[in-house]
């Protein structure tokens, strides 16, 4: 019983998250980058610690530095997905997040050598050849914008390996807090360093970020974190990997984007990449 509803809360995450790419384009009408990252994640940390106020108090020293890695690893997946939002279209933005889950098996042979299987393999070449289909222009170079996505799905699959490796062994709500304050303190950090100090915020905005911070980080993450005590990294890679698919059904119903039968083709390769290759992982004998 505590499986299915695991997974059926990643599944809540992952719808929660596609309409996080549509909330994130309405808020960069307004807002810049860091600014959304650094509301969305002070919400997320007061949230956190509302919640996680009774554990504080018996923190350690080895939740901090498992939280503050998981935090930087979110952060650097945010960064370059929101940078580089604003230079592609919200259904190519998911769906290069999403080969995040092709990564995590890659980051579990390098870290802990697990063995990826031919299929694993395969995936990934499959996910190359959407990504080529998906972005590429015709003379084979990659846009901005689709560069720092692909980046992103980097600190994203960092993300979930570690999420996977750290909620074995600590507190969820703990690492979820320190998590949110280290990705706050960096977006503040980049805010300034950037010189997006500046505010000019509209109502639009202003709703938009209060769904990334309340709904999509805070409400999400602790989701995620708890969920996946019972679900197996691999296994929670598949069902998130449906975030790229209801990212592209929203950003089409609410921002009326149009999808040609290139971007399609492209997705759907992308999508059969991960649901192969973190299937094959599945299904390994340690």
């Amino acid at each position: 019983m505590k499986k299915r509803l695991a997974i059926g809360g990643l599944i809540l995450v992952t719808i929660i998250w596609g309409g996080g790419f549509v909330a994130s384009d309405m808020a960069l009408e307004s807002m810049r980058p860091f600014q959304i990252m650094a509301v969305r994640f002070l919400l997320g940390t007061i949230l956190m610690g509302l919640i996680s106020i009774r554990s504080l108090k018996g923190i350690t020293k080895s939740e901090v530095k498992a939280g503050g890695l998981m935090g930087l690893a979110l952060f650097a997946g945010f960064a370059f997905q929101i940078v580089g939002l604003q230079y592609t279209t919200p259904s190519k933005n998911a769906f290069l997040t999403a080969l995040n889950v092709v990564i995590v098996p890659f980051i579990s042979f390098l870290i802990l050598r697990k063995k990826i299987g031919a299929r694993g393999i395969a995936g990934a070449v499959m996910s190359i050849a959407g990504v080529a289909l998906l972005s590429l222009d015709r003379n084979f170079s990659l846009g901005i914008g689709d560069g720092l996505t692909l980046i992103c799905a980097v600190g994203f699959a960092f993300q979930i390996f570690l999420t996977s490796e750290f909620v074995k062994k600590y507190r969820a709500t703990v690492l979820n807090f320190i998590q949110m304050i280290t990705a706050f303190f960096l977006s503040i950090i980049s805010l300034m360093a950037f010189g997006e100090t500046q505010f000019h915020v509209t109502g639009k905005g202003i709703l938009s970020v209060l769904y990334l911070g309340v709904i999509s980080t805070t409400v999400c993450y602790l989701l995620q974190t708890t969920s996946q005590k019972y679900v197996d990294e691999t296994k929670a890679a598949i069902i998130l990997s449906l975030e790229s698919v209801f990212g592209t059904l929203f950003s089409i119903m609410i921002l009326g984007e149009i999808v040609t039968p290139r971007m399609l083709a492209g997705s759907l390769i992308i999508l059969g990449a991960v649901v192969i290759s973190n299937l094959s992982e599945a299904g390994q004998v340690e």
